[in-house]
């Protein structure tokens, strides 16, 4: 018997897609009087009611042909996402308060119109994503926002039936159908042999919304074959060690979907299909209680944000399902607006499957080597401080790459000291040629060396080699042959070893590197990137770089040099951040006085 003929028996034997998917007993209207009542989701149900408030006082923005066209004119995509993402959010909301308040009407009717418009849109898709070249044209592509709207439709379709006329009923299924179904199976699409975020979100989204939608037989058969082949190829961009290279969010988004699919496959297959098992999964699982570093700080190379939160439900599910998942503390809980594309998989479930009874922790003092990676992670307790220290290696041909090897991230007492700049605004030369032009992408904004004027280089022939790592319970320590991330003729080695002192009432980094060239270097620069202005500071007669408290003139990080090596020059940059905004760096550029065949440079981190 082959897979297709195995997945038709499957589903042919498979558990009807009904409310008992969802709640116990499959008793919806109990659930949502009873959450609708506690003081555990109190917060949450306000923040709904809230944006309901506001939604119903503003009209439905409408998807105009000048802001659809404003990424092909000018190559950007804000104006059209913040409408599209507006209109998701009025679809959200008011299917989550239809289920709050099933009885009220303006609810009710500001739903059907929401998914009568959104049936009516040209393409579910972004601009950025679409090319009328491609098979199957704009009509035929599917994209991140494209699946996620059709999941997003289907799971509404079964949760509210009884709230829904017919022709809305009908018309959701003959659009996901036309829209997703009929092109995923007719032609391939580039997503599907992707090995992150897009095979999981599109395929995860797909598989989902047949689940949802098609009782049995071949035709589901069909799809669950598809996705489950993407599924193997999301899995294949992990190493063993469950890292996901993309960042933290993208392990929300991507693994989030991937697991939204992999319930509903197991809930309809009564267990014969179970992700869940598989030994991978489990480490990608526990990327979440690594990756965070104190407070809503977060290692974020890559293209993540420098902070997160997290998505309650996900990570209670995910603590029911392995032992050595840690349950995060009640803070980082993600608010309803939090998420600016207004995602409706991940609201709902924040609401359906959090456990009042997990409260979860602050995360526990750990040491981290990811070695697929090529992470090291520290965080640690002083007093009621949490002080962390993150660097890596890896390649500077990553999904979502920047050119950073070597570069390192370091956090005390509720400040991030030494940055990742994270992502900037998505735009057509993001993605393009200009990507290494960007200070968050290229490596003139990440904590790495200028040398003789070069940055370093992109592609795969830029990797390091792990010369030692070490987490011990005293020093934390990564030692990295960085050469090939530069093109200098004249540079013969470079190394850089950053060792994480955790002795004393503070911990210590101390960051030492050595060049070796067959000629002296025009110019060698040692660059440390931060979000705090820092200022020289003459210390006990020698001069420091100081960076100060967050309010006060306090320093809390002293960065120790050799100043009869180095000269410092303290500038300020600009960038533009993911949501469009100018946000200020600062270069703290150390400058070799006289560039030679060697150099050794010392650098040491103090935190006071």
């Amino acid at each position: 018997m082959n897979r297709i003929q195995e997945l038709t028996t499957i589903a042919n034997g498979m558990a009807p897609a009904d409310l008992r998917m969802y709640y116990k007993g499959g008793d919806q209207r109990s659930f949502w009087e009873d959450i609708g009542r506690s003081k555990d989701y109190e917060q949450d149900i306000s923040e709904i009611r809230e944006e309901g408030e506001r939604l119903l006082s503003v009209p439905n923005p409408p998807l105009t042909y000048d802001l659809f066209t404003r990424f092909s004119r000018q190559g950007t995509r804000l104006d059209y996402e913040k409408v599209y993402f507006e209109r998701r959010r009025r679809l959200n909301t008011f299917a989550l308060l239809t289920l709050l308040e099933p009885d009220k009407e303006a609810y009710r009717m500001a739903l059907q119109e929401m998914i009568w418009s959104i049936c009516d849109e040209y393409t579910w898709c972004l601009p950025a994503h679409v090319n009328a070249e491609s098979p199957g044209g704009i009509k035929g592509t599917i994209d991140l926002f494209s699946a996620e709207t059709g999941f997003t439709l289907s799971e509404i379709r079964v949760l509210l039936r009884d709230h829904l006329p017919s022709l809305l009923i009908s018309r959701i299924g003959e659009e996901v159908e036309a829209r997703l179904f009929i092109p995923f199976l007719s032609h391939e699409h580039g997503w599907e042999t992707a090995t992150h975020n897009w095979s999981a979100v599109c395929a995860g989204s797909i598989g989902s919304a047949a689940l949802l939608l098609m009782e049995s037989g071949e035709s589901l058969a069909k799809v669950l074959l598809k996705t489950e082949w993407c599924m193997d190829y999301y899995l294949h961009g992990f190493g063993p060690d469950g890292a996901c290279l993309e960042g933290l969010g993208y392990w929300n988004y991507g693994f989030g979907y991937f697991v939204y699919y992999a319930d509903l496959l197991r809930k309809r297959s009564k267990g014969a299909m179970d992700w869940f098992r598989t030994e991978k999964v489990g480490r990608i699982a526990l990327f979440q209680q690594q990756g965070f570093m104190g407070g809503k700080a977060v290692v974020n190379f890559s293209d993540s944000q420098p902070e997160s939160t997290v998505h309650i439900g996900l990570s209670h599910y995910l603590a029911g399902l392995y032992e050595d998942f840690e349950s995060p503390p009640q803070s980082l809980r993600s608010g309803y607006r939090d998420d600016h594309c207004s995602r409706w998989a991940p609201a709902l479930r924040n609401l359906i499957w959090r456990d009042p009874l997990k409260p979860g922790s602050d995360w526990e003092e750990a040491s981290y080597y990811l070695p697929d990676a090529q992470w090291l992670i520290s965080r640690g307790s002083y007093g009621d401080q949490v002080y962390a220290f993150a660097a890596k290696g890896g390649s500077n041909d990553e999904p979502h790459n920047h050119n950073d090897l070597g570069h390192f991230i370091l956090y005390g007492a509720g400040e991030v000291w030494c940055s990742d700049l994270g992502c900037g605004e998505y735009t057509v030369e993001y993605f393009g040629e200009g990507r290494y032009g960007y200070d968050c992408n290229g490596s003139q904004g990440h904590s790495v060396p200028i040398i003789d004027g070069h940055y370093q280089q992109e592609g795969p022939d830029s990797a390091a080699v792990v010369l030692q790592a070490l987490t011990g319970e005293a020093v934390d320590r990564l030692r990295l042959e960085l050469t090939s991330a530069y093109r200098v003729p004249a540079l013969r080695a470079f190394t850089r070893m950053l060792e994480w002192n955790k002795e004393g009432n503070r911990p210590e980094l101390t960051l030492s590197d050595r060049f070796t060239f067959d000629s002296p270097p025009g110019s060698l620069v040692e660059r440390i990137v931060t979000m705090v202005q820092p200022e020289l500071k003459l210390l006990d007669g020698r001069w420091v770089v100081a960076l100060r408290r967050a309010g006060t003139h306090e320093p809390g990080l002293l960065v120790h040099y050799d100043s009869e090596l180095v000269e410092p020059e303290l500038t300020r940059h600009v960038y533009r951040d993911h949501f469009g905004q100018e946000a200020a760096w600062y270069a703290m550029d150390f400058k070799v006085k006289a560039p030679g065949l060697h150099a050794n440079i010392d650098f040491k981190f103090q935190f006071i």
